[in-house]
């Protein structure tokens, strides 16, 4: 039974190929592209929010926050490497790089984060939760009001 268990688990692990090319398609994907733009901003605000910052200090914390970001960044584009190389074959890997490995890939990962900004900007807020509580409150008259 022991023996089995082992076999099963070590079935369920990904190749070093699949873990390698999870990992290069982690680096193409959205979360990849967005990353950047959510440190950028998350950065300013700090500085903006930390009032008596020398120039110098200021630079410094940028330059902490590209440490803490590069670990970070490395910590989740791996993970997410990961899960593809557990979620997807070999060839199935090997398909999809072939495509981002080409120009119009690179293209569409640099239009990527404006594409996402202004639908986030033309689209105006968004409350999936309360909107769904409208539509029952309208429909049953029930979680009015939250």
């Amino acid at each position: 039974m022991v023996i089995a268990l082992l076999f099963a688990a070590a079935a369920a692990q990904p190749s070093p190929e699949a873990l390698r090319l999870g990992r290069e398609l982690a680096r193409h994907g959205t979360l990849a592209a967005l990353l950047p733009i959510m440190k950028t901003q998350q950065v300013e605000e700090i500085v903006k929010d930390a009032k008596g910052l020398t120039p110098v200090e200021q630079q410094q914390l940028r330059q902490a926050a590209d440490r803490v970001f590069e670990s970070g960044q490395k910590r989740l584009l791996d993970a997410t490497g990961a899960e593809y190389a557990k979620s997807l074959s070999v060839q199935d890997l090997r398909l999809i790089l072939r495509f981002y490995r080409t120009p119009a890939a690179a293209h569409l990962q640099a239009a990527t984060p404006r594409a996402i900004i202004g639908t986030m900007q033309s689209a105006g807020q968004m409350d999936f939760k309360s909107d769904v509580r409208k539509a029952f409150c309208s429909q049953t008259g029930k979680l009015c009001g939250k």
